[in-house]
């Protein structure tokens, strides 16, 4: 009976050991795949401010706390079912879909700068967000949801390209580590980013000059940062939109333009070494981006021309 017990025991221990050794293989294969990605969680974190920013300083972290909430939703209960599905079933399909999420970032982007020039950016932004209602910030909510969708997208992918020689159960493991510590993540320095300034008020009110004077110094950066971040956050969707079209295309057979990219970031490497390698980054990015803007400023011009014409038609 003893004997019984301790084989049992024993087993009960290597069956422990072989859990742990699991749980650390997943943990490792999620740093590896979210490291991947990574690029993508950068672009999440600066394009996300962009929809907070304007509103009162006690509805910002219960607006970034819903785009999160969305955010989780959006990757556990639709990118992931079918990212899996899709890559055990119908693994060609997920290019087109990707590319079709690149564009509509790439539409994003272009739609913002189109505003800007034309002037309907400060026709939108003469009332403050404040004090427009509760229908704008469902609205707000909405548009972040929808852009960080075609982003968390791209980020699931990317993990799952990564990680598509496991089995399928250790597939999903991985993938929904990867999703909650992306979000968590991106979300936490979000809901940081625009609670500087009152981290910064905060600090102002030491005693201490020199803390006093940093909180300060926040309090007066915090606008104009959230201003950077506003357009780093528009340049992201063209260069990830634009990145994943030419991704795209590379993956459905025509190569010539991500090869004429790549063979520009060689050059680069090349021709100034030591910082090569960041140049390299530069040109990638600047590529993809003025991709991303071209085919942007198509979507946008056949959006705003398909309504001009329909208007222009006269009634039968």
């Amino acid at each position: 009976m003893a004997g019984g017990l301790a084989a049992l025991l024993d087993d009960i221990a290597a069956l422990a050991k072989l859990a742990a050794a699991s749980v650390d293989d997943v943990g490792a294969a999620a740093g590896r795949a979210s490291a991947k990605a990574a690029g993508v969680v950068i672009d999440d974190t600066a394009v996300t401010p962009r929809y907070v920013h304007g509103f009162e300083p006690k509805r910002e972290l219960p607006i970034v706390r819903k785009i999160a909430f969305g955010s989780l939703r959006n990757k556990l209960l639709f990118i992931l079912p079918a990212a899996l599905l899709l890559s055990q079933f119908l693994p060609w399909l997920l290019t087109p879909i990707l590319m079709v999420g690149g564009t509509y970032l790439a539409y994003e982007g272009a739609e913002k700068i189109y505003e800007l020039i034309t002037g309907h950016a400060k026709e939108h932004t003469t009332t403050p967000v404040a004090a427009q209602g509760e229908d704008t910030e469902k609205s707000m909510v909405r548009g972040a949801i929808r852009t960080d969708f075609i982003l968390s997208a791209e980020i699931m992918v990317i993990a799952l390209n990564e990680v598509a020689d496991e089995p399928f159960l250790s597939r999903t493991l991985i993938l929904a580590v990867v999703a909650l510590a992306i979000t968590v993540l991106v979300y936490g320095v979000v809901g940081l980013i625009v609670k500087m300034d009152d981290i910064g008020l905060h600090l102002a009110e030491r005693r201490n000059g020199a803390v006093a004077a940093l909180g300060r110094g926040l309090v007066r950066a915090m606008p104009k940062v959230l201003s950077v971040l506003s357009t780093v956050g528009i340049v992201a969707m063209l260069w990830v939109g634009g990145h994943i079209l030419l991704a795209g295309v590379d993956e459905l057979g025509w190569h010539a333009p991500y090869d004429l990219l790549h063979h520009l970031e060689e050059a680069v490497v090349v021709v100034v070494p030591g910082v090569g390698g960041l140049l390299a980054w530069l040109v990638d990015t600047l590529g993809s981006a003025l991709v991303g803007l071209v085919v942007g400023a198509v979507v946008v011009g056949i959006m705003h021309l398909i309504p001009k014409r329909t208007k222009a038609e006269p009634a039968h």
